[in-house]
């Protein structure tokens, strides 16, 4: 689900959504296409996909991919605020 925020007039994604909701809700928001995604995430079909949306079922490489597919960052934080972000770097070929 896609709710405005509270801050202007960008939109956010409200949490408690499964890891699949909220990819699908950036592909809308950036208005990019499933297809794109996975191509991106070098699956061989839109199904492939599909099947990884159905079962909620991404591994830390497509969520690497996807975040560098639809500009974003994926992040591990710290309680103290530190941050480390994993980039497509990070995947071992």
């Amino acid at each position: 689900e896609i709710a405005q925020c509270l801050v202007g007039s960008e939109m956010c994604i409200r949490e408690g959504l499964a890891v699949a909701d909220k990819i699908k809700a950036l592909l809308k928001l950036q208005g990019k296409k499933t297809e794109d995604l996975a191509e991106a995430l070098g699956l061989a079909s839109k199904q492939a996909l599909y099947n990884k949306f159905n079962r909620d079922s991404f591994t830390a490489s497509d969520l690497i991919k996807a975040a560098d597919f639809l500009n974003c960052d994926l992040n591990f934080e710290t309680k103290e605020g530190q941050k480390i972000t994993l980039t497509v770097d990070d995947i071992k070929k």
